[in-house]
């Protein structure tokens, strides 16, 4: 029986990416002064306000509502219109402690092992996802998903589309045959924010033509395919205006929709030594190589850590049934062989120290080629290590 899978995004003037920007750009500007900033910082927007709070401990101290107006300015909204309120304090000293020096390490004093010395910055559940259906490896709906929101702000931004604002989100629904292969292009949803005196009848035309044609080549429109834009009508207030932002409240959209459950724990705002944005990363990176090497046509890769541990409590490979050499246990074993799972092993391995995150904010963590852990190095290594 064919089913029906759906994924959204949003732009990067909407006001729950626009915190999730701030975040990673005060986390950027504290890393570019020191590699080793333990930085996390939440945002909250509403109409006039900005709030940033959280724990930061650095020997730089960042310019918050400097870099927040820069943010707001880059996004499209006038700076001068919002108050920036800031509510940091240091790192609490129990959590850096168990960080600088790990439980390994504190049962063993004498273990002088690099790897070994960070301590995870807390405990959770990270989650990454890979297939074999687009070049990115990542789920159709999402791709098709991050484009529309990426082409609407492009749109925006050249003037090739007269009279939008920031605001805007986008949802794609794919039909996949019984083979789960993707099949024709369903449903798509497209809101942008606008201003007063655009038509909607001219903004329409204009999305079809300038958004929806050169997003959608991969999957074009059918003519049964369901197109609704601006369903709700006029869309002229967004923004912190009309919707109160949040860091971390896009998390499905930061990664894989409905495709892949969710270890809860957001991505933006934290240093590497968090491993729910690092951790998230590594199991992308490796379930990635597992597909690249031949051994799956799609996978899951979980990992979980417990505070102040360097050693992940927990490996895990679900290769739905698809797995080509060996049993997904197996495939788990030569995970933890051919990579290191340790935070300064991640940390050390993607590039993490380098102050790229505020380009991860906005249209999807995954699936863009310019970040280490989409690389796919170590498939050949693996391929080998099971084979």
């Amino acid at each position: 029986m064919n089913q029906f899978y759906t994924a959204e995004s949003v732009t990067e003037g909407h006001p729950d990416k626009l915190c999730d920007l701030i975040a990673d750009s005060v986390l950027d500007e504290c890393l570019s002064h020191d590699a080793l900033s333990r930085v996390a910082c939440e945002v909250l927007a509403t109409r006039g306000q900005i709030i940033v709070a959280g724990e930061i401990t650095s020997l730089f101290e960042p310019r918050i509502p400097a870099i927040a107006r820069s943010v707001l300015q880059k996004a499209g909204y006038d700076p001068a219109r919002y108050a920036i309120q800031c509510l940091v304090h240091k790192q609490s000293p129990d959590i850096s402690a168990g960080v600088d020096c790990s439980l390994e390490c504190r049962r063993n004093p004498s273990e002088d092992q690099p790897a070994l010395q960070l301590g995870a910055g807390d405990q959770g559940v990270m989650v990454g996802y890979a297939c074999s259906e687009t070049p990115q490896m990542m789920p159709l709906p999402v791709v098709l998903a991050h484009r529309l929101t990426s082409a609407l702000t492009a749109a925006r931004k050249t003037g090739m589309i007269r009279g939008l604002r920031p605001d805007g989100k986008a949802q794609v629904t794919v039909e996949y045959d019984e083979d789960e292969k993707p099949l024709r292009l369903d449903t798509v949803v497209l809101s942008t924010q606008h201003t007063p005196e655009k038509p909607m009848d001219e903004l329409c035309w204009e999305l079809t033509d300038k958004v929806l044609a050169p997003a959608l080549q991969a999957l074009p429109p059918d003519e049964d395919t369901k197109i609704l834009l601006n369903p709700s009508g006029r869309f002229v207030l967004g923004g912190p205006e009309a919707d109160t932002g949040l860091t971390g409240r896009k998390l499905m959209v930061d990664s894989y929709g409905v495709f892949a459950p969710h270890g809860g724990g957001a991505f933006s705002g934290k240093d590497p030594t968090k491993m729910d944005r690092s951790g998230a990363y590594m199991a992308r990176y490796i379930a990635k190589n597992l597909v690249s090497a031949g051994l799956c046509e799609k996978c899951q890769v979980t990992l979980a850590y417990a505070i102040g541990a360097a050693e992940p409590v927990m490996v895990e490979v679900d290769t739905f049934g698809t797995g080509t050499v060996c049993a997904d246990d197996c495939l788990a074993e030569a995970v933890r062989f051919v990579f290191g799972l340790t935070p300064a092993e991640i940390i050390s391995k993607l590039n993490l120290l380098t102050p790229r995150y505020t380009q991860t904010a906005a249209y999807g963590h995954f699936g863009r080629l310019e970040f280490p852990w989409e690389h796919t190095d170590q498939a050949k290594i693996l391929r080998a290590a099971v084979i």
